[in-house]
């Protein structure tokens, strides 16, 4: 999993970047309609789902689990289209629907980096980041109507706050790849 995810760093830092302008997009405009919060969750969701997907087909090999990748990013592919194909959702449905992907996608960054901890340094930056995803997706679900404008800053933060610490872990991931020895097949 680690070469793996090493060989496709960029697809890290791409999510990464796309994280923290959907954040700062969030914090920007507070008082955006439900609309535009969906739309904006739409392509951050997407495009993650697809920079997961392109690493996970990218040099996959049969000794690597690169399905759970694959797995997390058609799960946000599909949660993206959702948010796109039902744009007149209720505010408590984009809520849960919000929830669920955060959960879903720390359960699988939690996995990852476990499965990476005796393969490269640092792999506590991904399992930081899973953590906040759970962390963020169970306060959701459990207080989804704490208020419109206090969830709009939480998602605000929580997407700032994972995509840096996806960027991060993503440049230490191309560093352990340049210093790999090259792999025989």
């Amino acid at each position: 999993m680690g070469t793996l995810l090493a060989r496709n760093w960029w697809t890290l830092l791409l999510r990464g970047l796309v994280a923290v302008l959907f954040g700062v997009a969030v914090l920007v405009w507070p008082g955006i309609t439900l609309i535009v919060l969906l739309t904006l969750f739409g392509i951050f969701a997407l495009l993650g789902g697809i920079f997961v997907v392109i690493a996970a087909l990218s040099e996959r090999r049969a000794d690597e689990p690169w399905w759970l990748l694959l797995l997390e990013g058609l799960i946000g592919i599909a949660i993206g289209i959702i948010a796109f194909v039902w744009p007149e959702a209720t505010g408590l449905f984009l809520l849960y629907l919000i929830a669920a992907w955060a959960i879903v996608s720390g359960i699988f960054e939690l996995i990852a980096a476990i499965q990476l901890r005796r393969q490269i340094e640092n792999e506590w930056l991904l399992a930081a980041a899973g953590i906040a995803s759970l962390l963020f997706g169970l306060l959701l679900a459990i207080r989804p109507v704490a208020g419109a404008l206090a969830i709009v800053w939480v998602i605000g933060v929580y997407a700032i706050i994972f995509g840096v610490l996806l960027i991060i872990f993503a440049f230490r991931l191309r560093n352990w790849n340049k210093q790999e020895p090259p792999t025989i097949v």
